[in-house]
């Protein structure tokens, strides 16, 4: 018999739930932090901390728009900052990007896509 557990039970029964990841990946072609994601293994409900070489964004007890503020400021790359600002205060200004966690919709897979179609995340220069 196999003993058989779920990442997600430990990561809402723990007492602090921490998520460490590099940044980037593929040289800097792909970053770690973007605006949305086709899957996700845990929720912002179940992450108490994101840390990757840059910092540690504490979220506890901020709301989603503080959250996505630390995240961009502590954690994301140099390279991408400017990038996800850009979409974050876009967002905000949208009166039908939503109050309590704002999104572009039409734009929320846009580093996703410009990957897909360029190799690399950021916009060529």
């Amino acid at each position: 018999m196999a003993l058989a557990f779920r990442l997600g039970d430990f990561a809402r029964n723990s007492a602090y739930t921490i998520f460490m990841s590099p940044s980037t990946a593929k040289d800097g072609k792909i970053s770690a932090i973007v605006p949305f994601a086709t899957h996700i293994d845990h929720t912002e409900h179940d992450t108490m901390g994101i840390v990757t070489e840059f910092g540690f964004a504490d979220l506890r007890g901020k709301s989603p728009k503080q959250r996505a503020k630390e995240i961009i400021e502590k954690c994301a790359h140099p390279d991408y900052r400017p990038l996800l600002n850009d979409y974050f205060k876009r967002a905000l200004a949208n009166p039908s990007a939503g109050r309590q966690s704002p999104h572009i919709y039409e734009e929320a897979f846009g580093f996703h896509n410009r990957y897909l179609k360029t190799g690399d995340m950021r916009p060529k220069k």
